[in-house]
């Protein structure tokens, strides 16, 4: 979505400051301008600051809620699959593409006995004020899987990312086929 939109929240809403992550709470009956949608998450202005809004969230907004849905497997251990369904969940806020397509997951690592989930990964530069927000959804997505109870996010640049990490489908997407 790139025409801005005044909404009015219909209930109070969580989200993170744009760029630095920093958690927020936008009051009911706020409101508010949708001035970005990308991957099922929103950008709004609220009191003349940039907020993330998850998709999951998006009912808020009056808009349609993105829909996490894992089943528990029933044994308490997390499922690997499904902590990638949700890592494929979160999209870059300025290219379509998850983050895994992007090439910017390094690693994912499961420790079943203390129920922690930690994930490697890069920014497409270094400079990306995003990082933080990006960040953010990586850790509110993948705590949504079943047995989850800690997700830490690492963030590096080395190696840097190059658009040869990307998937063959983000790179028919984007147009960098190369």
């Amino acid at each position: 979505m790139s025409e801005r939109r005044l909404v009015s929240t219909t209930r109070e809403c969580p989200g993170r400051l744009v760029p630095v992550g920093d958690p927020v709470t936008v009051p009911a009956n706020t409101f508010v301008t949708i001035t970005q949608s990308l991957g099922g998450n929103y950008t709004v202005v609220h009191n003349g600051n940039m907020v993330r809004i998850d998709g999951t969230d998006a009912d808020a907004l009056g808009l349609e809620p993105t829909r996490l849905s894992f089943v528990d497997p029933g044994d308490g251990k997390i499922s690997e699959a499904q902590v990638w369904e949700a890592l494929k969940s979160v999209y870059d806020p300025e290219i379509p593409v998850d983050l895994v397509n992007l090439g910017l997951i390094y690693s994912m690592t499961i420790d079943q006995a203390s129920q922690a989930v930690t994930i490697t990964m890069t920014l497409t530069a270094p400079g990306c004020g995003m990082g933080p927000v990006l960040v953010g959804d990586v850790e509110y997505r993948v705590a949504q899987v079943p047995n989850v109870k800690r997700v830490a996010v690492e963030l590096v640049f080395d190696p840097p990312w190059q658009r040869h990490m990307m998937s063959e489908e983000a790179q028919l997407e984007t147009g960098m086929v190369f």
